[in-house]
């Protein structure tokens, strides 16, 4: 972990945050508990009444703590974005399970610091994240330097030291799901790992990298607002976030990997190997399945 636990009062942002985070978890539940109706703003991303109910409190709540920031959020809220500092507000992420009743869903709050002269293009440096997850009422946090806590208590990324030990999390697109190559990455990523879990939120997934729930997170094509209170609990909590290279992660980058450090070489190897076509290993075909089974009997289960 960088850094050690502090103590809530010693924090500059995140206490602000965790209460605004807070409060929009509590109205995210009571949409949960009513039930809300859905609608598309593409071919497959759900919008609902609460992800823009929700982004609209989060604006009133910041722009009261922090009058001076900027605020980038996910339903369209765009506000002093030449500001020294910039919140990344996604007001739910995990729409499609939200709209399901499936209760894997958070608020996200990341701050970025842009000294003047930053280009437009640049990314600053992430100085505070919040999560907060309603449905179990945890509250991921962490400010540069001092440490990442889940409900108060400094929390660290996991041991594991080799991939087939790790448990990892991916996603999916919303929209365009046969432009994304990762059902690929999916497959050979589950044989080589302890497993691979699907939940339909990355700041969650990044949550649980950072508290060591899971060893590792990959993604394609996720947006500012999905990662940036994320990456900055995995850092803070010891892990490590990059591109699949091994790059300086960037905000507006196209592909994410975060894990918890002692793993990342062996998972950017798998990722070299794989773009280079190297080193596959062969999945059955339906038929060649059937064929197997059809020369080996049907297993009885239980037996």
């Amino acid at each position: 972990m960088s850094g050690g636990g502090t103590a809530a009062g010693e924090l500059v942002w995140v206490p602000a945050a965790a209460v605004i985070a807070r409060e929009a978890g509590a109205r995210l539940r009571e949409f949960y508990a009513q039930g809300v109706e859905t609608e598309y703003k593409g071919d497959v991303d759900l919008v609902t009444v609460a992800d823009r109910t929700v982004e609209k409190l989060i604006h009133t709540r910041m722009s009261e703590a922090f009058p001076e920031h900027g605020i980038f959020g996910e339903e369209g809220t765009r506000e002093r974005l030449d500001a020294e500092f910039r919140w990344y507000v996604d007001p739910l992420d995990g729409t499609t399970n939200f709209a399901h009743g499936f209760p894997q869903f958070c608020v996200s709050l990341g701050l970025e610091q842009r000294p003047a002269g930053t280009k437009p293009d640049e990314d600053g440096t992430l100085v505070a994240g919040v999560i907060y997850d309603p449905m179990r009422d945890e509250l991921y946090a962490a400010e540069r330097g001092r440490g990442a806590t889940l409900n108060g208590r400094p929390m660290h990324v996991s041991r594991a030291k080799d991939l087939g030990e790790a448990l990892l999390a991916t996603g999916f697109p919303s929209r365009k799901r046969h432009a994304s190559p990762n059902v690929h990455f999916y497959q050979e990523f589950t044989l080589r790992s302890h497993g691979v879990r699907r939940a339909g939120s990355a700041a969650l997934d990044l949550a649980y990298v950072a508290c060591g729930r899971l060893d590792a997170f990959w993604e394609f094509n996720l947006n500012p607002w999905d990662t940036a209170a994320g990456i900055l609990l995995v850092e803070e909590a010891g892990g490590r976030v990059t591109d699949y290279a091994g790059q300086h992660y960037r905000l507006a980058s196209d592909e994410i990997l975060a894990s918890n450090g002692p793993i990342h070489g062996e998972l950017m190897g798998l990722f070299a190997d794989m773009f280079a076509g190297r080193d596959l290993a062969p999945i059955p075909t339906p038929r060649e399945f059937a064929e197997r089974r059809a020369k080996t009997g049907t297993r009885n289960i239980g037996t």
